[in-house]
């Protein structure tokens, strides 16, 4: 795969955050201030019937905890604590972000990525987590056991290292993760991808050429992945088909995501939808207890 393919991908994609962030930002949720940082999160509906389990979402690079809300919203209707943490990076509606700097330079060579490249990010959840379960807001309404990662693009990146392909990231507990067009090169150079031992869904787009062909083809994250594991790929989809930006697939992406957390974030029945290729849906790979699609990785 073309870095310089990713890196003028990841270029467009900021550019059209700047654009179109006051859309993204019209924030629904509840804003806090957890483990020292900016947060929105979502209460679960039924949450007043016992502890109910706990989602944590990274959002993409200059992107925010509300790039997402349509997501966000539909997991917490599902039934979820959905808890999204603004980075230092985060620059929805704002032309610099906290760090003073905005630069996807790095993104064209993840050869030079190790456990320190972006580790902000992975103190931010850590934080978050332990913040939540010492705050009398959320204790005994959280249920800490069914704890669930998702991500989107440089979030993917950061949910992955989480659950173990940075091993020196793991964070304890994470029962499955759900990476959406995940900037995982780093990973899938250093082959770390195999070190995650929890479920994974990868989701990916036909025009989102920057990264998902590094999770699709052969010997990328859906590859390496150990199973329980799935790839989903939307047709006619760029990067921002996961947020607020583009909301064409929503219906799909919210199927796919709750099928998937359903059955390995809350233990439930297995869903149709996980090995259903909908008619929005380009490729659907899966390798799991379910069954195991016909169809390789595409080289």
């Amino acid at each position: 795969m073309s870095t310089t393919a990713t890196l003028s991908r990841l270029r467009a994609a900021s550019a059209l955050v700047l654009l179109l962030a006051a859309a993204i930002c019209a924030a629904r949720g509840t804003e806090a201030t957890l483990a020292g940082r900016h947060t929105v999160y979502w209460e679960p509906e039924g949450a007043s019937a016992g502890p109910q389990p706990l989602l944590l979402f990274s959002h993409g690079y200059g992107g925010c905890a509300t790039q997402s809300t349509f997501l966000m919203e539909a997991l917490a209707k599902d039934g979820y604590w959905v808890f999204a943490p603004d980075h230092r990076d985060a620059r929805c509606g704002h032309a610099v972000n906290e760090s003073g700097q905005f630069s996807l330079k790095e993104f064209r060579t993840p050869e030079q990525w190790t456990e320190a490249s972006h580790a902000d990010r992975r103190d931010d959840l850590q934080g978050l987590l332990q913040a939540l379960q010492t705050d009398p807001r959320f204790a005994g309404r959280i249920d800490f056991s069914r704890l669930g990662l998702l991500g989107h693009s440089l979030g993917g990146y950061t949910v992955l290292g989480l659950a173990g392909a940075w091993p020196g990231w793991r964070m304890d507990g994470v029962r499955a993760v759900l990476a959406l067009s995940p900037f995982s090169q780093p990973f899938n150079l250093r082959r770390t991808v195999a070190a995650i031992h929890v479920p994974v869904m990868f989701q990916g787009g036909t025009l989102d050429v920057g990264i998902s062909p590094s999770v699709r083809k052969g010997d990328g994250s859906y590859e390496q992945a150990n199973a329980p594991k799935y790839y989903v790929e939307f047709a006619r989809s760029g990067h921002f088909v996961w947020t607020d930006l583009n909301r064409r697939h929503a219906e799909s992406v919210i199927a796919y995501s709750e099928a998937f957390l359903d059955r390995y974030v809350k233990g439930d029945l297995a869903s149709g939808d996980l090995t259903l290729r909908r008619r929005d849906v380009s490729r659907l790979l899966f390798d799991s207890e379910l069954g195991r699609s016909d169809g390789p990785a595409q080289r």
